[in-house]
């Protein structure tokens, strides 16, 4: 796995769990925020055929 993969995938995951943590304190804007921001990163992912789990 080269690095920007690595990257890659290590963002989707910190935003992935980020995501569950603003869900878990109620805080709808950083919801939205860390949605966006996921949404971001599967794109690039998807443009570059990065698999995501």
């Amino acid at each position: 796995m080269d690095a920007f993969t690595a990257g890659l995938l290590q963002r989707i995951k910190a935003t992935e769990s980020d995501l569950s943590q603003a869900r878990e304190d109620g805080d709808d804007f950083l919801v939205e925020v860390e949605e966006a921001e996921l949404d971001d990163l599967r794109r690039l992912a998807a443009e570059h055929g990065v698999q995501v789990a």
